[in-house]
């Protein structure tokens, strides 16, 4: 026997409240609600299937307004009905409630997810759907620069728009309508879109261990102003560097690419689903980086689809489109891949993706030579700062030259610091009788020794 299923309801007898399944089916991809069969879907049959027969369409035509396939079948010398109901392309209400089917369970929508159904219904999107208390007045002066100068570079955004006033270039970029702005707006272009909707904005944290949060900021502004303080963030305040010195030049090498924080970013900011009134969420640890981003893989899609090639198919489409005529984006749905490239040629590998946390959780783990490779990095850099408070910036120069070349001789440090030979041999003089190198062995052939 088969079990209920998507499309699969069993009732022992006819109840009124029954139309409320029907009503799930016909919100979702249809269904047939079966009459005569037990919880463990054994045929009992049914009384009166005659008059069930005659009364059913027009019940449910009365309460729920749509049509509905009513037959009766016979299983095991039991009389059964079937009632098969078709989807509908209009969202339909059972006593005015909407209901929908969910599995094999039948879930009355509330709230969001009620507001997400009927948009979706009616050809819309969330971020698509009017907010009049928003103008072109209360737009940021900032964001709308950031906005411009983005589409200018970019080129995908006709120059002589973006020179027009920017009630022409909200027009533009398809963010009005009859009645005023579109929900969109708020969230690009006002400097607080937390006032029009909630959790807009970006949590931080730094975290030693899951319940040990030791610091934490957040991120507000419009969106473009989001990405770009949450990157500056994590890259002065939260993220680690190994650092190495190539003559007086010092370089620092995150343990995760830039580019691809960047694009996991942009992801979850145009990807979020904002109705769920929950900010992005950025978690920091000694050896990974966690961002969590509220929303759901579109219908039908599944993780592995995701992860592989796929069409661009933004859960917000008004704010993917100004993403990216700002340059920000692409349209090809290629972020994934260029994540995991990014990671690759970074040393460190892709990042996992679980959708079990009512949304998508996203996770960059370090490369334990790199982290290692920091730590040492971390104490060569306090080393060169309490060295160059006492010696100097050339000693100071000089004594790094050395750590990274224990070999280096007189001339390669007078050609790579563009001082005299006597120069270099005065301050090594110095360095030696203050007792922070020495040389061990011969002149030719020795090496030199960081006094620590």
């Amino acid at each position: 026997m088969k079990k209920e299923t998507q499309r699969i309801e069993w009732k022992e007898s006819w109840r009124d409240e029954c139309v409320k399944w029907l009503c799930g089916f016909a919100n979702a991809n249809g269904g047939v609600l079966v009459i005569g069969r037990d919880n463990e879907g054994k045929a009992v049959g049914v009384s009166h299937a005659g008059k069930l027969m005659e009364d059913l369409p027009n019940k449910i035509r009365d309460v729920l307004g749509i049509m509905a396939d009513v037959r009766l079948v016979k299983t095991a010398g039991k009389e059964l009905v079937e009632i098969r109901v078709e989807p509908y392309p209009s969202p339909i209400s059972y006593k005015g409630v909407y209901y929908i089917r969910s599995g094999s369970t039948t879930q009355e929508l509330k709230g969001a997810a009620l507001e997400q159904f009927l948009l979706k219904k009616r050809g819309r999107h969330w971020d698509d759907a009017p907010e009049p208390s928003f103008t072109a007045r209360s737009c940021s002066a900032a964001a709308l620069r950031l906005f411009k100068a983005g589409a200018s570079q970019s080129g995908r955004m006709d120059r002589s728009v973006l020179r027009d006033s920017r009630e022409v270039i909200l027009g533009n970029l398809e963010l009005t309508e009859k009645h005023g702005l579109k929900r969109a707006t708020c969230l690009l272009f006002s400097p607080r879109p937390e006032q029009y909707v909630s959790g807009a904005w970006i949590k931080i944290g730094f975290f030693v261990t899951d319940d040990d949060l030791r610091y934490q900021d957040e991120v507000h502004g419009s969106l473009f102003e989001q990405v770009e303080r949450a990157l500056e963030l994590l890259h002065t305040k939260y993220l680690k560097a190994y650092i190495s010195y190539h003559g007086l030049q010092r370089r620092e090498t995150f343990l995760y690419p830039y580019a691809a924080l960047r694009e996991a970013l942009l992801n979850a900011v145009v990807h979020k689903d904002y109705s769920g009134g929950v900010p992005i969420q950025i978690s920091v640890y000694e050896d990974k980086l966690v961002l969590w981003n509220p929303g759901d893989l579109p219908e039908h899609w599944t993780l592995e689809k995701l992860l592989g090639k796929h069409p661009s198919q933004p859960f917000n489409p008004l704010i993917a489109n100004a993403f990216f005529r700002a340059g920000y984006i692409e349209s090809w749905g290629r972020g994934i891949e260029k994540i995991n490239r990014e990671c690759r040629e970074h040393g460190i590998d892709p990042p996992t993706y679980d959708f079990g946390m009512a949304g998508l959780m996203l996770t960059f783990r370090a490369n334990p030579a790199h982290l290692r490779a920091s730590a040492s990095g971390a104490v060569q850099d306090r080393l060169g700062e309490k060295l160059g408070e006492k010696l100097g910036e050339t000693r100071t120069a000089i004594v790094q030259s050395m750590k990274d070349n224990p070999r280096v001789t007189v001339s390669e440090l007078a050609k790579r610091l563009r001082l005299s030979t006597t120069a270099i041999e005065k301050n090594i003089h110095h360095l030696k009788m203050k007792g922070y190198v020495k040389r061990v062995g011969p002149a030719k052939g020795g090496h030199w020794e960081i006094v620590q």
